[in-house]
């Protein structure tokens, strides 16, 4: 339903009153958010809203229930649609098939078979976090590890999202890692991929900065422009003299200002860039200066 001028709250509201298993907030128009600050809701100009509910809901009181607590004569814009009763959460896993990043890694779905001779594999089932490797900005960083040598080496993959990045680190041969995510599910989703990549005695999962203790000899930061920007003097405090760092979750036009923020710790390479949907994103890497 378009909420068009009604107020958001209020009708969240009524859609859990009626039993609403999950609400979603969608662009109605063509402006996308792509950055909110950190504790908004991002909210467009046009929104939708969409309520999932159990076959037994009665719309006609639901609907009844909007107009009267509203004061509506009649609804905005709306549609009921029937889904079929699927997993939707493992549903889009059909589509999901084993890829290639740089010489040897891959990300696969499961326990599907990649056939090519001395593939690193990383068993995913990213459940509800980000980072499958199929987003610009994962990839990057995949293929920038799958270029190092981080043989023995101690890793920090900082807003890990689905572990994906401190997992493929270990199976590359690395010794130990630290992945960190303030988002519960995050942490949730590293745990169980690193158990079912048999390296969860190697990685540490911490649900705060606060946990992240020491110097890395690799850290990747795979999250956005504006944290990475508020987080650099942290971030680099984890980077040992000499060492290496690469950011990602950028797009083109943040480059400049990211760059800026690691100046005074980080020696960047020329920034690594990736088309999709008709944005560019960037990989930002570097070392970092000796003490």
């Amino acid at each position: 339903m378009d909420l068009e001028s009604l107020n958001r709250e209020a009708v969240e509201a009524i859609f859990t009153r009626h039993g609403a298993s999950s609400i979603t907030l969608t662009d109605a128009g063509d402006k996308p958010v792509l950055e909110p600050a950190p504790g908004e809701t991002p909210l467009w100009p046009d929104v939708r809203i969409t309520g999932l509910f159990s076959g037994e809901t009665n719309f006609d009181a639901l609907a009844a229930d909007l107009k009267t607590s509203l004061g509506l004569d009649t609804l905005p814009a709306h549609e009921i649609m029937t889904l079929e009763n699927r997993d939707w959460e493992r549903e889009w896993l059909k589509d999901f098939t084993a890829m290639q990043f740089g010489s040897r890694l891959w990300i696969s779905p499961g326990d599907t078979r990649v056939d090519a001779p001395d593939a690193v594999v990383v068993r995913l089932d990213p459940g509800l976090a980000f980072g499958t490797g199929t987003h610009p900005t994962t990839a990057l960083c995949l293929e920038w590890l799958d270029s190092i040598d981080v043989a023995g080496k101690r890793i920090l993959d900082y807003g890990c999202g689905s572990g994906v990045l401190a997992i493929a680190g270990i199976l590359l041969g690395a010794g130990q890692a630290v992945a960190m995510d303030i988002d519960d599910q995050a942490v949730r989703a590293t745990t169980d991929n690193a158990e079912r990549n048999a390296v969860r005695d190697r990685i540490q999962v911490s649900n705060h900065p606060r946990g992240v203790a020491g110097e890395f000899d690799v850290v990747l930061a795979n999250i956005l422009a504006r944290p990475l920007i508020e987080l650099a003097e942290s971030i680099c405090t984890h980077v040992k003299g000499g060492c290496l760092l690469a950011l990602s979750g950028i797009l083109s036009e943040q480059v400049g200002d990211v760059l800026a923020a690691y100046q005074p710790w980080i020696e960047f390479a020329e920034p690594e860039y990736r088309e999709q949907d008709g944005q560019t994103w960037a990989r930002l890497n570097g070392r970092r200066t000796e003490d």
